[in-house]
């Protein structure tokens, strides 16, 4: 995915002729279809295991590089972007479950910190390796064998799940999830701003889009990688709202058409704040669940995030048709004002947790 999509904007608008609200479109059709893939992979992690899920992800991004490849003009992204949607939700939603259980809820911040950094890794490359491969045919294909390489990867790594029994009547989206996931929906309204119209806002103001692009996701990737146990360690609201006035400076200093220097500094100030908030509020909810119900849970954070941006792309998309760029990037730092309002009501009095220990006396009731 890394690979493909900083080069997403510029194909459809160059090569296939598309408008800037198609390039939103596309680029919203993701979310829109990763949204519905959140309420079958969460139960299926849940049910049937982590590892099926992750690897039923990494098969459908695969089938998606092929979709790419195909002579079906704009249909074909779609179809694309529709098999990548759902693949994501497949692998994100396996793969932090898996992660989780394996490391500790006492350590989920940290866990899913190492868990974006190999996400944001992929994608801090994307453009590097995009530009040497030649073409977005070239980025597609190689999508294809990354994607069937790590499945391959993947089913050679050992799983210990045990699924539990799930007595109760589901509930598609419970009560104390709305509040943490309206808080991280509106904290990445600012996500298809960046990869959608960055290259192409910042093509008027020194063509530094790629480079800045680049910034972004690598600084994303070395936060989350060094930092991700903040959360951990100390207060998670603390993290959040610093991750928010970061993010909010970088995205207002991106709008005024920064100089290529200055547009580098800026994706990294938004790069930097943008590893917080989503390992704060995570780690929080995950700490307040029941382990059986973590695949559902990350799901359904995850789902918020798809709906929010799915969105804000098809806002985005018309927004910079009728008024251009600068004004989509002024919209996503408003939505951080919201998301800091609702984090309130997420970051209620709460004792970070210490990792399990074993008393005397439970090893005596043991043996």
């Amino acid at each position: 995915m890394g690979t493909v999509l900083p080069a997403m904007a510029p194909h459809v608008r160059y090569d296939l002729g598309g408008s800037d609200q198609t390039v939103g479109w596309v680029i919203g059709t993701f979310s829109v279809v990763a949204l519905g893939g959140r309420f079958f992979s969460g139960p299926l992690a849940d049910r049937r295991g982590r590892k099926i899920t992750f690897m039923a992800g990494l098969a459908s991004c695969a089938l998606a590089g092929v979709a790419y490849l195909l002579p079906l003009h704009l249909s074909g992204v779609f179809l694309g972007r529709s098999l990548q949607g759902f693949g994501e939700a497949c692998l994100y939603t396996g793969a932090a479950a898996w992660a989780v259980e394996v490391a500790g809820v006492h350590r989920s911040s940290q866990t899913l910190g190492y868990l974006s950094s190999a996400i944001w890794g992929g994608i801090s490359a994307g453009p590097a390796i995009g530009h040497w491969v030649g073409s977005f045919q070239h980025a597609a294909l190689l999508q294809v064998v990354a994607a069937a390489s790590g499945c391959t990867l993947a089913y050679f790594v050992e799983e210990h799940f045990r699924p539990a029994p799930h007595h109760h009547k589901r509930v598609w989206v419970p009560l104390s999830i709305i509040k943490p996931g309206l808080a991280m929906g509106f904290v990445n309204v600012h996500y298809p701003v960046i990869t959608g119209f960055l290259i192409l806002h910042l093509a008027h103001h020194g063509d530094s889009g790629r480079a800045a692009f680049s910034a972004y996701a690598l600084t994303i990737l070395c936060s989350r990688f060094f930092l991700g146990r903040l959360p951990d360690r100390i207060h998670p609201s603390i993290t959040f709202y610093t991750g928010l006035v970061f993010m909010a400076g970088g995205l207002i200093w991106l709008a005024s058409g920064p100089r290529p220097f200055l547009a580098v500094i800026a994706a990294i100030m938004l790069g930097f704040g943008f590893s917080f908030p989503w390992s704060s509020v995570a780690s929080t909810v995950l700490r307040r669940t029941p382990s059986t119900q973590h695949g559902s849970i990350i799901s359904l954070l995850s789902a918020f995030y798809d709906l929010f941006v799915g969105i804000s792309s098809f806002t985005a998309g018309a927004v910079a048709q009728r008024f251009g760029y600068p004004p989509i990037f002024y919209m996503a730092a408003g939505a951080l004002v919201v998301s800091a309002v609702l984090g309130r009501f997420v970051f209620f009095p709460y004792t970070p947790p210490t990792a399990p220990s074993t008393s005397v006396e439970q090893l005596e009731t043991a043996v």
